[in-house]
This record gives C-alpha cells, sequence and structure tokens, in this order.
C-alpha cells in the first residue's frame, strides 16, 4: 500500500509537472496559457528589463525561465516519489517518505497562497498519498 501511494503522488505531481512544462513550451510561440490576460502586461514584461539581470534579460525571459525551472522542480519531486515507490523495499524509508510529504507541503501552501485552485488540488492530492504512506510506514 505504501508503494502504491508513493506512486499514485508521484505521478500527480508527474502529470502537474509535465502538463506545466508543456503550456510553457506551448506558449513560446503562441502564448495563451501560464500569460497575463491582458496582453499589454505581457508586452510590458517583454519591454521591461529585470533590474538583478544588469538589463541582459526581460521580465518575460525571466517569467519563461521561472515556469520552465518550477515544472522541473515539479517533476523531480514526482521522479523520487515514483522511484521510492519502485524501490520502496530497498530504501530508507525514514528519510525519503519525509522529505516528499514536507516538499509536498511546502507546495501546497505556495498552491494555495499563489497559484490557481486545480493545481492546488492536485498538489493536496498528491501531497496527501505523501503524508499517508509516511504514517502508514510508521505504523509498519
Amino acid at each position: 500500500m505504501i508503494a502504491f501511494l508513493l506512486i499514485l503522488g508521484g505521478a500527480v505531481f508527474g502529470v502537474l509537472g509535465a502538463l506545466h512544462a508543456t503550456y510553457t513550451l506551448l506558449d513560446l510561440r503562441n502564448p495563451r496559457r501560464l500569460v497575463p490576460a491582458d496582453p499589454s502586461v505581457a508586452h510590458a514584461m517583454a519591454n521591461s528589463a529585470l533590474r538583478l539581470s544588469g538589463g541582459r534579460t526581460d521580465m518575460w525571459r525571466a517569467w519563461i525561465g521561472f515556469n520552465f525551472s518550477h515544472s522541473l522542480g515539479v517533476l523531480m519531486v514526482a521522479g523520487l516519489a515514483l522511484w521510492a515507490g519502485l524501490r520502496f523495499n530497498t530504501l530508507p524509508v525514514g528519510i525519503i517518505i519525509p522529505a516528499l510529504t514536507l516538499i509536498g507541503c511546502v507546495y501546497l501552501v505556495l498552491a494555495l497562497l499563489y497559484w490557481f485552485r486545480a493545481p492546488a488540488i492536485g498538489v493536496a492530492i498528491g501531497t496527501c498519498c505523501f503524508a499517508v504512506a509516511w504514517v502508514l510506514s510508521l505504523s509498519g
């Protein structure tokens, strides 16, 4: 059951990360998913240098980079969870499952504070899978 919960939670995070990466990639050519509703905001982002970069990049490029790196982070959580689920019997359960649960909780707080409903629900489901797996691992 623990392995199943890790795989299920990892699959949820994997779907979220893959969708986010796909939407970001599609937005490179036809921005219409992870973009401001007001086109003038995206235009302003593309024409506003990021101070930290010394003018070498603009806010739009930073936004695209953020979205790709965010997707990569979520996919790495998914990969760790899937790997842990597939190798459950040979892993240090006391380290990996609590780490997955903690990471999921951090993503859940971010989702509730800054994102919209669908990813928040998905992150909550994945994190609950990790948390239940952790509780089961403690009782076994």
